[in-house]
């Protein structure tokens, strides 16, 4: 039995939660409303600002999906009160970060900078030239966002020059040391 799936959803004041008749799940609150479409035998049942999720049967597919829907409606409700957020660190002799209007500009050590548009419901704020914090409602869009970003320059392991999310740790790797006795 789902672990994750049995556990209850506690619905905050200003939210509203509801399943249409097509199996889509919309969370409307303070920040914004995100929808989901839920496949499978998952039903819903509210009661005194609780949310409990169940399935139909014992099917090995409902059982996988029961705690996934749980977690993705979750994300949803925690989404639209609070909002997500990471944080990049661009480190590197020269690199640096600028913002003009809705898009970021990117100068990582290439011949020429990376222009990386804000993606509908995504923002981003500098903090500082080397850092980017990426805020959205959607927990997914902004763990992908963050990623893309991240893809752009990989840290290196000699020098630790690149984009990591601020709190990773990189291990730096040895350099050469031939001739050394």
């Amino acid at each position: 039995m789902s672990r994750i799936g049995r556990l209850p959803i506690s619905i905050p004041k200003g939210v509203t939660v509801k399943v249409s008749d097509e199996n889509v799940v919309t969370v409307k609150g303070p920040l914004g409303e995100l929808s989901e479409k839920i496949y499978g035998a998952i039903s819903f049942k509210e009661e005194n600002g609780i949310l409990q999720l169940s399935r139909a049967n014992e099917e090995r597919q409902n059982v996988a999906l029961h705690g996934l829907y749980r977690a993705l409606v979750f994300n949803m409700v925690r989404g639209v009160t609070v909002g997500y957020e990471k944080a990049l660190i661009i480190a590197g002799v020269g690199y640096k970060v600028t913002k003009q209007g809705k898009k970021i500009i990117l100068n990582v050590g290439f011949s020429h900078p990376v222009e990386v548009e804000e993606p509908d419901g995504i923002t981003f704020t500098l903090t500082n030239p080397t850092e980017i914090v990426v805020k959205g409602i959607d927990k997914e869009l902004v763990g992908q966002t963050a990623a893309n970003i991240k893809a752009i320059r990989p840290v290196e392991p000699y020098h630790n020059y690149g984009v990591r999310y601020k709190g990773e740790k990189v291990v730096k790797k040895e350099g050469k040391t031939a001739g050394k006795k």
